[in-house]
């Protein structure tokens, strides 16, 4: 039976060696974007949550995973040309710096939509 994750530590204490220090980073970067979020796990994967869940981030073997959610990933199609991304997510690769501050735009976007 997989593991039910009850913080974000707990997650972080089983990814990949490999993605760990940027699952850290985007974390912090998460953090520092909206400091009254609430730390959450949300379909078993960390989330930030202000009133409702803005973002949740995974980190995998070759990536770490930043999940938005559908309509950010169609606003910023534009900008995320040089990321693999699905309906509602992202990959940023572990051998790339993250990008902050589309991050950053990412998150003051969805703050602004969830607030309508």
């Amino acid at each position: 039976m997989a593991t039910k994750f009850k913080t974000t530590d707990e997650y972080l204490a089983t990814v990949p060696e490999t993605s760990l220090q940027k699952a850290r980073e985007i974390r912090e970067i998460i953090r520092k974007a909206v400091p009254k979020a609430t730390e959450v796990i949300s379909y078993n994967i960390p989330a930030f949550k202000l009133n409702k869940v803005l973002v949740w981030f995974a980190a995998y073997k070759s990536h770490v995973g930043f999940y938005p959610g559908g309509t950010a990933i169609n606003v910023f199609q534009d900008d995320l040309t040089g990321y693999k991304t699905s309906k509602g997510a992202i990959q940023f690769p572990l051998d790339e710096p993250l990008p902050v501050s589309l991050i950053n735009k990412i998150i003051k976007y969805r703050i602004k939509d969830l607030a309508e």
